[in-house]
């Protein structure tokens, strides 16, 4: 089996929880009550949301997106 690697956001909520979104993979999210626990959580999640492709893993599973950053004056 292929090794994908994909990038995932993280940002706390209003009410403490960290949530952690895949922009590669849209729709696969996760959330913890701590950093380490969203990121635990969110490698079940990017496996789980690859089962839902079944058979076409591999062949019709996103590729990673590339994240850039830009600094600007404001």
């Amino acid at each position: 089996m292929a090794r994908r690697t994909y990038t995932f956001l993280l940002e706390q909520d209003e009410t403490g929880t960290w949530c952690a979104t895949v922009p590669g993979l849209p729709g696969c999210i996760s959330q913890g009550a701590t950093k380490a626990e969203a990121k635990r959580k969110v490698r079940e999640a990017i496996e789980l949301h690859l089962e839902a492709f079944g058979d076409d893993v591999g062949d019709g599973v996103p590729a990673e997106i590339e994240l850039g950053r830009v600094r600007v004056a404001v």
